[in-house]
Formats: structure tokens, sequence, C-alpha cells
């Protein structure tokens, strides 16, 4: 069991419904996330500790959709069903949009947002990261935390990636730069 404490956050990452199965731009098993981050969710909840929710919140002509010639089919468009949080969070929760202008592309929940600021401003030093997918967003926002200082404590099953062999290597990166892997089910029994 993880003991938890004034300091530590939770962040989710882009635990929204296009990155499930069925979504527009789906994670391979991406909904095997939600039952340990909603554990997770409880923890932090029950104790009174910060959630973080970062979230693709994207116009319909975002650069990374095929039709202005970027990589990846349309996925969460701001208001739609599939950009909306896949699990229930607490009205405390703290909700960061990234790449939300058209020419604006952002794995990391850090790139273009308020989110080291508001950490900070939290008294944040370590946070507690899951989501989708371990490949990309996951990836670049635990190499982000890292690299603003945080300590990183990443939930190893309550992640999921794009590609086997690449979440794998992110995994292997994330570890190497200094994150701590733990797995959500025992850490939060």
């Amino acid at each position: 069991m993880e003991q938890l404490g004034a300091g530590d956050a939770l962040l989710l990452v882009d635990v929204q419904h296009d990155f499930l199965p069925g979504g527009a731009l789906a994670v391979p098993q991406g909904d095997r996330v939600l039952a340990p981050l909603s554990r997770a969710v409880a923890a932090f909840a029950g104790q009174g500790l910060p959630i973080f929710a970062s979230r693709d919140w994207h116009p319909s002509n975002h650069c990374s959709f095929h039709a202005q010639g970027g990589p990846w089919p349309p996925h969460c468009v701001a208001g739609t069903r599939g950009a909306e949080f896949a699990l229930t969070l607490p009205p405390s929760a703290i909700v960061i949009s990234k790449a939300t202008r058209p020419e604006e592309e952002a794995y990391s929940a850090f790139a273009g947002t308020e989110l080291e600021q508001t950490l900070r401003e939290a008294g944040v030093r370590r946070l507690f990261v899951g989501g989708l997918a371990t490949d990309y967003c996951v990836r670049a926002t635990v190499r982000d935390a890292l690299a603003a200082g945080f300590e990183v404590v990443l939930l190893t099953d309550a992640v999921a990636a794009v590609d086997s062999e690449g979440g794998a290597r992110a995994l292997e990166e994330m570890r190497r730069l200094g994150a701590r892997l733990i797995d959500a089910a025992s850490a939060f029994e």
C-alpha cells in the first residue's frame, strides 16, 4: 500500500472515449486502465489530495488529423462524446485541455498548458500518473514532469499502449529517466 500525503497528486492522461475500444483512435485494451484508475481516484479523493485530468480538446480542423496532413483520424473533437472522460471524476478534479488550437499539437499534458504552474501552486512534488497511451501522451507527459523536477510514480497497470513494443520501450525510457513504476492494484487496495 502506497503512503499518500501532502505534496502528492494524481494525473490522469487522456482517459477519453475516443481512445477506448470502439473510439475514433482506440488504444488496444485501453479500457483496462479504467478499474485501476478508478481505484486511484477514490484513494486520492478520499484523502482530499488533488486530481488532475488532461484531455485532448481538438478543434475539428486540428493539424494532427488526416485532412490537414496529420497522422491521425479525427478524434477528441471538443464538445463531442469522443472527447468526454471515460471515468467519473470528482467535482474537485482540475481539467487540463491540450492541443486546443488548429495549429498546435500537444502530446504532453504540460505542452501549451498551465499544468506546471497549477501543480506548483498546489504544492505538488510527486505525481502519480496513469492513462492513455503509454507510447505517446503518457510518455511525453512523464518526460516533461521529470524535466520540470517532479517525482513521478507511473501506475503500470493503469496505462495501455498503441503498440506493445512501443509501450515496452516507453516504460523502459520512463524508468531510465527516473520514474518509479508500480502497480496501482497493490498501491491503492
